[in-house]
This record gives C-alpha cells, sequence and structure tokens, in this order.
C-alpha cells in the first residue's frame, strides 16, 4: 500500500512547475501519493533567518492541517529546513526540510562533503544548520553561486554557476561528495556530475528535494515517528 507525503511550499512565491514537481518525484515508487500545500502569507522566497521566522506560523497550520487530512510524512520544502523541528513537536509524523536528507545520504557516499547554495545571506543559516547537527568536522564549508531564488528560472545561468563552485569545492575546499543546499536547484546533478567527471572528479551530487521526498517515503513505510524524548510535544496552556 503506497504513502501520503505533503510537499509544503513555506513561501508564497510562485517557484514550482509541474516540471520541477515530477523531477522531484522521479524516484519516488508508483503508488506513492504526493500533494502539494502552499502558504498564502509570509515570505515570497527563504533567503535568511528573518525568512525563515516570517514562514513558520503558516508552515506548522498546515502541517496540523497534514495530520488531519491523513499524510504520512511531510516534506516542507526548503533547505533552511524552515519551521522543521517544531512541525516534529506538532505533529506525530515524519518531517523533513531539504537539509537532513541530502547531507546524510552524502554522508554515507563521502567523509568530506560540500554543500553549494544559493546567496551569502543563506550560509549563515546552513552554517547553523551544520552545527546544530555537530557535521563541522565533516561538511568542508558552504559556497553560494549568488543568484536569488526567484531567478534560478534561467536554468543555464544556474547550471554555469553551480559547475563553477562545485568545482571550487571539490579542488579546493577538499570535498568529496556535492549536496545542492537549494530546493530550487532541480535537474542540475546529472549535469553537476558529469562536468566534475570531465574534470577527473569521481563524485556523488545530490539533489535535496528528491532526496527529502525519498526519505520521507522510507520514513513513512517503515512506520517511524520523532522521538518524544527529543521532539516532546508542546505543553497544553
Amino acid at each position: 500500500m503506497g504513502v501520503k507525503i505533503l510537499n509544503l511550499l513555506p513561501v508564497t512565491a510562485d517557484v514550482l512547475t509541474s516540471e520541477r514537481f515530477d523531477y522531484m518525484c522521479r524516484y519516488l515508487e508508483p503508488d506513492t501519493l504526493v500533494e502539494t500545500y502552499q502558504i498564502t502569507q509570509g515570505p515570497p522566497t527563504i533567503e535568511c533567518e528573518y525568512d525563515e521566522a516570517l514562514a513558520a506560523p503558516y508552515v506548522l497550520e498546515l502541517c496540523q492541517k497534514a495530520k488531519a487530512e491523513g499524510f504520512q510524512a511531510i516534506f516542507i520544502n526548503c533547505f533552511g529546513d524552515p519551521g522543521v523541528k517544531a512541525a516534529r513537536e506538532l505533529v506525530d509524523l515524519p518531517v523533513f526540510g531539504g537539509f537532513e536528507p541530502a547531507t546524510h545520504f552524502a554522508l554515507g557516499l563521502a567523509d568530506k562533503i560540500g554543500i553549494v547554495t544559493v546567496v551569502p545571506n543563506v550560509v549563515p543559516l546552513i552554517e547553523g544548520n551544520i552545527a546544530k547537527a555537530r557535521l563541522e568536522g565533516r561538511v568542508t564549508g558552504v559556497r553560494n553561486v549568488n543568484i536569488p531564488v526567484e531567478e534560478l528560472k534561467d536554468h543555464e545561468k544556474m547550471c554555469q554557476a553551480l559547475e563553477r563552485e562545485c568545482l571550487a569545492s571539490v579542488r579546493e575546499d577538499g570535498s568529496q561528495a556535492i549536496v545542492m543546499g537549494c530546493t530550487g536547484f532541480v535537474e542540475v546533478a546529472e549535469r553537476i556530475k558529469a562536468k566534475l567527471l570531465s574534470e577527473g572528479y569521481d563524485v556523488p551530487v545530490l539533489e535535496a528535494a528528491q532526496s527529502a521526498l525519498k526519505l520521507c517515503e522510507v520514513y513513512a513505510k517503515l512506520g517511524l515517528r520523532p522521538s518524544r524524548l527529543t521532539y516532546m510535544t508542546p505543553p497544553v496552556r
């Protein structure tokens, strides 16, 4: 029997095309159902801690709705993980953003990983997530392509910038695997991997949205839930 996953967009901008959605779901089982909800108030995109704070209350509202409507896992579609830990306290479901799944998949493939994200403002946010996860010794650094989320529609520009920064991450930082540090980086992993291979570097390249949806599917199928010793249910007031 298939599982039902919520793809929760924590932004108000029109960022998800049907092509991007299909690509995100490429590796899911045929009977897995993915539905998309989007916040209607909050930031157009998430590119700093302030944006995350604005989005969080509306993200949590949709998480409660998802639980009531029978979803079995929630993907909060942003690499910054806005509201993820709070959502784990609130609902008894697997909840992931973009950061943890791709990062932990990569750590099973290489000792040292590099992350490449969108703009400089996002770098401290991701570095904070790395510190909270106690992964400083295995993440070589966070680079950025200096392209805002709403400009990622220029696919060629995005890919060229990613090729440049991913190559630098391997050559200069010592990365042995690369994680795409934005769930808006889609249809890029194969191209980046081929570019790195042409330069003599055979390293894995992981996209955040694909990784997150697949991990949501696995956790839902295994019936796993957040630990109530870590993510304690909020007190009733």
